[in-house]
């Protein structure tokens, strides 16, 4: 395994609140090891960003079955890439449960997160894979 797994995560939401979706991919090296495209029912864009780093950040950990990981997290939702950093603080309750297991699931199974800001255009197979999600609510 490589030191650092890399984690592409995106959601939206069709709507704002609407039926959501969330995508995640998670690569060792330039090879696809994990992806996760899964329908939320109606909720926010942030919710479902947030939902996509909780997904790619279990299928990374279920993927590598227990290994302590350090990870590159990219995502194209600057707000929850600030708050995953502490720059901006959480204030909506319903985002603070989720950046709450979010972090959970980072302080239990990864020795190193970072996480970085990307334009939608290098996005484009989580992107997919969340708009696959939005596309196939069964």
């Amino acid at each position: 395994m490589k030191d650092i797994v890399t984690i592409f995560t995106d959601g939206g939401a069709r709507g704002n609140p609407g039926p959501a979706g969330a995508g995640a991919v998670v690569y060792e090296g330039a090879s696809e090891v994990a992806t996760v495209s899964q329908f939320l029912g109606k909720q926010t864009n942030n919710w479902a960003e947030y939902e996509a780093l909780i997904l790619g950040l279990k299928a990374a950990t279920d993927f590598y079955k227990g290994k302590k990981l350090s990870a590159d997290v990219y995502m194209d939702s600057e707000l929850i890439v600030k708050q995953m950093k502490g720059e901006y603080k959480v204030k909506n309750p319903e985002l603070k449960k989720q950046y709450a297991r979010a972090s959970k699931i980072i302080t239990d199974n990864f020795s190193l997160v970072s996480f970085k800001h990307v334009v939608r255009e290098l996005n484009a197979r989580a992107d997919e894979l969340a708009n696959h999600a939005m596309d196939n609510p069964a």
